[in-house]
């Protein structure tokens, strides 16, 4: 994997979107707003470089004496949030719930030494080193939010106006969905992955859940009567786009259900419907395990298992499926 720069779409009105043109884990769409009295961001990249990149797009579409000095979170995953750092004193909000969901994922630098310092040759190590060695958090500190909310929140980006929603947890804890009236633009964050025939894009990865709660929130969404949805990963969608996503949830939260009925341990039921090959166009199966295993874990009550112990068997899943498709031994 290489890093790649975004591509920047200009939604009108001082709206832009900046859609990185590959897709995987850690390429994640972020949102610059601009009037003449200020800017703020929707979501960052996940590293310096990359960060550094959308700053400089962004800069380009300043006015005179404007400055980026708002970053709104819409989860605290770091591939949405670590990038804040190269807007030193810019105010970030978030939800209260997203605190959470912070001291549950490793810092920037654990998650460097956690990726340089893996194993090539186990499949956790090779599967972090394929998906994530490309990023660099070496020199990157914590960044933490300066504004919590609950509930609504509404700002003011001089003529425009911005309304932030905090929704039950879905994608994470501490999701919130960001609402521009005068665009009719909707950024969901995380609780809308898109794929489109032109720009296939990867099966969601859902960390909190239920399922129920995230098609929900996309029902959220749909309601605020928005024409455009920028979603966390992948191509812009229309109203369309977001009803057909809301199919592909439906579908993984039925099979997860009856696998569980039928005492199928989740792990398992991960791979059943991976071989079931219903959205083959979609990259990263293996992240049905995290998905699967929180639904799992509405359905039975067990505990919330570490970072490192999902990734582990993400990992052993993408391994087999690889070994599969290549005809060898898992």
């Amino acid at each position: 994997m290489s890093i790649t720069v975004g591509d920047v779409v200009d939604l009108g009105r001082g709206l832009y979107a900046w859609l990185p043109p590959k897709r995987g884990w850690g390429l994640a769409n972020c949102g610059l707003l601009v009037s003449s009295r200020g800017a703020l961001w929707i979501d960052t990249p996940y590293d310096p470089f990359l960060a550094g990149q959308f700053l400089a797009e962004s800069q380009k579409r300043l006015p005179d004496g404007v400055d980026i000095d708002r970053v709104i979170v819409t989860h605290a995953n770091g591939d949405h949030f670590w990038g804040a750092g190269v807007l030193p004193g810019a105010e970030i909000i978030a939800t209260r719930e997203a605190r959470e969901h912070i001291h549950y994922d490793p810092t920037p630098q654990q998650q460097h030494a956690l990726v340089a310092g893996s194993d090539p040759s186990t499949p956790l190590g090779a599967y972090l080193g394929r998906h994530f060695g490309a990023f660099d958090w070496s020199t990157t500190e914590e960044v933490r939010p300066s504004t919590y909310f609950s509930g609504e929140l509404e700002l003011t980006l001089g003529e425009y106006t911005v309304q932030l929603s905090s929704l039950p947890p879905a994608h994470t804890g501490g999701d919130l969905i960001v609402h521009l009236p005068a665009q009719r633009a909707v950024f969901s964050g995380d609780v809308i992955f898109s794929s489109t025939p032109q720009q296939p894009g990867d099966h969601p990865v859902h960390w909190a859940g239920p399922l129920s709660n995230v098609i929900e929130a996309c029902e959220r969404v749909l309601a605020t009567g928005a024409e455009v949805i920028v979603p966390g990963h992948g191509p812009v969608l229309d109203p369309a786009g977001v009803r057909e996503h809301m199919g592909y949830l439906a579908y993984v939260r039925e099979r997860a259900h009856a696998l569980h009925a039928a005492g199928v341990p989740a792990v398992e039921a991960a791979r059943r419907v991976i071989g079931e090959a219903r959205y083959p166009a979609l990259g990263l199966p293996e992240r049905l395990v995290v998905t699967i295993g929180s639904e799992y874990r509405h359905l039975d009550g067990s505990g919330l298992p570490g970072v490192l112990e999902v990734m582990a068997d993400v990992a052993a899943v993408a391994h087999e499926t690889d070994a599969s498709c290549a005809g060898g031994p898992a």
